[in-house]
């Protein structure tokens, strides 16, 4: 199993890291805008980094359909916080989601380590960039679908192995590009071109991914198939299901843990370390 290495930090097998989400849009579907404001943005990245967060990631764009944000937009929202995170917090590891290669340019000038690209390589210039700065890059599987589209009636032969086929391509062709090979990471992207039974079904069989060598990434924070596997909640309501998932993923391998609570995936992850132990 392959470590994994960022701003001279370095997560092997069995190490957990927390990777902490700061949105930068009036539109997200978790906190609804709360950190939209650049001061607030600022002090979340702040007060995430002192609950334990080893990865800030910052995002411009709402994951889901709505407004256009357009590369220039995207950004005016996102550059400027990763500079002054940077200057804040010198030794975190700040990651992007973009999957726009313009954008990803312009953070790794800023001080990013790392392009989350949640959709797939469908701009493959972001590996070009990541190669280019000597930053990491994250390979997901968002099932061919376009940016901010949902799937109609997605359907897969295998979805675990369409996942594992997917991101390790897309990881062996980044580093084809010059990504460094250990600061690459693979993630099944739960809800990305998936309904909940995929979403699951993922869940059930990481192992599968994490036997591949690569660091795998989850990012299942509050997400519709966990509200969905619990009848039905509401995003403010999945908080205990969003737990329990991590510590399913964990116990299986996986690497970076995407949240929007890092306080409570630190005390999760040190509970499954603990038993591991």
């Amino acid at each position: 199993m392959s470590t994994l290495r960022l701003r001279g930090r370095a997560f092997g097998p069995g190490d957990y890291a927390i990777m902490a989400v700061v949105n930068r849009t009036p539109d997200s579907f978790f906190d609804r805008g709360a950190t939209f404001g650049f001061r607030a943005a600022l002090d979340a990245a702040s007060r995430l980094i002192d609950e334990g967060a080893d990865i800030v990631d910052i995002g411009g764009v709402k994951a889901g359909p709505g407004d256009d944000v357009d590369p220039a937009e995207e950004i005016r929202r996102v550059a400027d916080l990763v500079a002054a995170v940077r200057a804040r917090h010198p030794d975190v590891i700040i990651s992007v989601d973009t999957w726009r290669s313009e954008v990803g340019e312009v953070v790794a000038e800023a001080g990013a380590d790392l392009l989350n690209d949640t959709w797939g390589g469908v701009d493959p210039g972001l590996a070009e960039v990541a190669a280019r700065h000597g930053v990491g890059l994250v390979c997901a599987h968002a099932g061919r679908v376009e940016p901010r589209t949902r799937p109609h009636r997605i359907a897969y032969a295998d979805v675990v192995a369409d996942v594992i086929d997917y991101t390790t391509g897309l990881a062996e062709k980044a580093v084809s590009a010059g990504v460094r090979e250990d600061a690459v990471l693979i993630d099944p992207a739960h809800d990305f071109g998936k309904n909940t039974w995929h979403s699951l079904e993922i869940s059930r069989r990481l192992d599968e991914m994490v036997a591949t060598g690569w660091p795998v990434l989850v990012a299942v924070s509050n997400k519709d198939f966990v509200g969905e596997t619990l009848g039905g909640l509401p995003v403010e309501e999945r908080h205990a299901g969003t737990l329990a998932t991590l510590a399913v993923s964990a116990l299986q391998g996986a690497r970076v843990f995407r949240v929007h609570d890092a306080a409570s995936a630190r005390a999760t992850l040190d509970v499954v370390e603990r038993l591991r132990a």
